[in-house]
């Protein structure tokens, strides 16, 4: 399990939410306690740890207004393997699509590429030596004759230490960048071998494998030969030596128990597979999807490529709008696995402010970065930022309320000519002011029909 959410105390994840989340106190306060849970469990003797079930939540709330965010931003903080899937997108069983155990697969293929990447990492300095010599090798092959060598030969003693002198000038300037034009040649797989893809109970989708990988040592791997300069055969030597450094168990190993211990499932749209059946026939049921899901939250086991993987403890975070249903239509059983529920508020005008400043994404400091690429500096009045804020209260109280979302299609439509005319007219600067966000938009706000497809 990763290291990270021992140092952090629920307040300190709050306040790190904070960061990038404006609002919603109550369910940042909710999903930190999960969070810190996860390590108290960890450090619980055995036999009650098995017993200590996660405390799964449901975030109730509309579009827009960070439920997503979150569960993301607490996935990153803590290093934990997070994977976001719409429940409407599954299936019960029986019915062609997606079955639900592909979610806990698809968490764990995440994990093991995670972990991976960290090794690979912990290995770099070490590849890229091992890299270094094997250039070299190519660049310099070796002339001198072992045996030679160990007879105590003078000829081949000098023949040896010119190699090297040669060998260290040229590692010189591989590492200065003077060989960057040089092209070497390169053995790299040959990628000729169809994909054949096996009907299991894992399903279809799931199953693509490659028939070398299949049948392993019975047919050595094709290889052909390419040419590519230094810095390419650089990282692909670096690449290659990286995976000869890594032991695969481990890292698998280790991807298992973090998503065992650690793995964050976020269900979006639950409230789509809540609620009465509008009709019976041969379609897929609601009730039927929840029923499959129910074991994944329940705790079972699931077999992946990796081998089996139990989802006791793995957070589960739900959430939906719940205009139409509410989440006492969902299924006891389902019910009773999401004790927590927390219902997030309506993003206000004020909201919209802090939203455009404060945290560390803040939209208008995202544009101001990418206009002084261009070597532009974008300003932002004050009036400007609340005209936007106010704007964005108004189309979302008059169209489908869609929370902070409302944000990115009003300062994309409000900079468009800017972005548009910044390389062509060399400008410097560009300042947006309270008058210039009414001048805009003030006529597609009040064409009702011009904001439901603009906004």
């Amino acid at each position: 399990m990763s290291g990270k959410i021992d140092q952090l105390t629920p307040r300190q994840i709050v306040r790190e939410l904070d960061k990038y989340i404006i609002g919603q106190d109550n369910a940042k306060k909710s999903v930190a306690i999960a969070l810190r849970n996860r390590w108290r469990r960890q450090q619980v003797e055995e036999d009650l740890r098995e017993e200590i079930m996660p405390n799964n939540i449901i975030l109730i709330g509309p579009t827009g207004v960070g439920k997503t965010e979150i569960a993301r931003r607490l996935a990153r903080l803590s290093g934990a393997p997070f994977i976001k899937v719409e429940a409407s997108k599954f299936t019960e069983v029986g019915y062609v699509g997606r079955d639900v155990e592909s979610i806990i697969r698809d968490l764990v293929d995440l994990a093991v590429n995670m972990v991976r990447e960290e090794k690979t990492q912990q290995v770099e300095a070490k590849a890229a030596e091992l890299a270094e010599e094997r250039l070299l090798d190519i660049l310099l092959p070796p002339v001198h004759d072992p045996q030679q060598l160990e007879s105590g030969d003078p000829e081949a003693e000098e023949s040896y230490q010119k190699w090297q002198r040669v060998r260290e000038k040229l590692r010189e300037q591989l590492q200065s960048g003077a060989l960057d034009n040089r092209k070497v040649e390169l053995e790299v797989p040959a990628n000729t071998s169809p994909v054949m893809q096996i009907i299991s109970p894992m399903g279809v989708e799931e199953m693509g494998m490659n028939i070398q990988d299949l049948l392993g040592p019975m047919f050595p791997k094709k290889t052909k030969r390419r040419k590519m300069a230094i810095p390419e055969a650089r990282k692909y030597l670096i690449q290659e030596e990286s995976q000869k450094l890594i032991d695969m168990e481990d890292v698998v190993k280790e991807a298992i128990e973090r998503v065992e211990n650690a793995g964050i499932v976020f269900l979006d749209e639950i409230d789509k597979i809540a609620g009465e059946e509008a009709a019976h026939g041969p379609d897929v049921s609601r009730e039927g999807v929840q029923r499959d899901l129910l074991p994944i939250v329940e705790g079972s086991n699931v077999l992946t490529k990796y081998g089996m993987v139990r989802t006791d403890h793995i957070l589960f975070i739900a959430s939906g709008a719940f205009h139409v249903s509410k989440p006492s239509d969902l299924i006891p059983e389902l019910q009773g696995r999401f004790p927590i529920r927390v219902e997030l508020e309506n993003l206000t005008t004020e909201d919209f402010v802090r939203i455009l400043t404060e945290p560390e994404n803040a939209l208008i400091k995202q544009y101001t970065a990418l206009l002084a690429t261009e070597g532009v500096k974008l300003d932002f009045t004050d009036s400007a930022i609340n005209e936007i804020a106010r704007f964005a209260t108004e189309v979302n109280e008059r169209a489908e309320n869609i929370g902070a979302r409302r944000l990115h299609t009003i300062l994309t439509t409000l900079l468009e000519d800017i972005l548009f005319n910044v390389p062509d007219e060399k400008m410097k600067s560009a300042k947006i002011t309270g008058k210039d966000v009414k001048k805009t938009l003030k006529d597609i706000v009040e064409d009702e029909d011009l904001s439901r497809y603009i906004l």
